[in-house]
């Protein structure tokens, strides 16, 4: 067994015990802050090191996947925002997904499966909703046509709130690197101050 180490993934430190055993593939395994990695023998401390933030990264978004899905019945919310719809598209499930990054969510009507974006589940109730109901209007319209989004505004009337809301939040995650720490610590506040 090689020297458990540390490293950091999207900001989770996490501690990597590496052993050594007859298999022909990197395996890895996540338990609470400690992956594990089963590799053959002849793997070099470069590959595994190589390897080892992208298995990491997955295996965290896995996790946070099946916390975020574990938290909340989110079916329920959908079904409720189904049903102001005129006729209401079926909801079969509901997944909140790691794996999205240029979307907040999708719909598929074939198995009546709506995916969205896990940091949906930190943003509020009406902004959820909202991502929700635009998912489910393309069951109706596929493109963002003039009849796609009066229907979203019908059973959504909250839509364009919660599309400024979004676009503030990406160009927010997009910067957030660039900004200077002084004002990363302006939006960041504890609530203390009289702002």
């Amino acid at each position: 067994m090689d020297e458990p180490r540390t490293v950091t993934v999207d900001g989770v430190a996490l501690t990597v015990v590496v052993e050594r055993k007859r298999v022909k593939n990197l395996n890895a395994r996540l338990r609470g802050a400690t992956i594990r990695l089963s590799v053959p023998y002849y793997a070099s401390r470069a590959e595994i090191d190589a390897a080892v933030p992208e298995l990491a990264r997955t295996l965290l978004r896995r996790a946070r996947a099946r916390q975020v899905n574990r938290e909340e019945d989110a079916l329920a919310l959908a079904r409720r925002v189904a049903a102001r719809f005129p006729q209401p598209p079926e909801v079969g499930a509901v997944a909140f997904v790691t794996t999205q990054r240029s979307r907040w969510g999708s719909y598929s009507p074939a198995s009546r499966t709506i995916r969205l974006n896990a940091v949906l589940r930190q943003m509020p109730r009406w902004v959820l909703e909202a991502v929700v109901a635009h998912e489910l209007a393309h069951a109706f319209h596929l493109a963002h046509s003039a009849a796609f989004h009066a229907l979203l505004r019908r059973v959504c009337p909250d839509t364009e709130r919660a599309d400024a809301f979004l676009a503030g939040v990406s160009w927010l995650a997009q910067g957030w690197d660039r900004l200077d720490p002084v004002e990363r610590a302006l939006l960041h506040r504890d609530g203390g101050d009289d702002g």
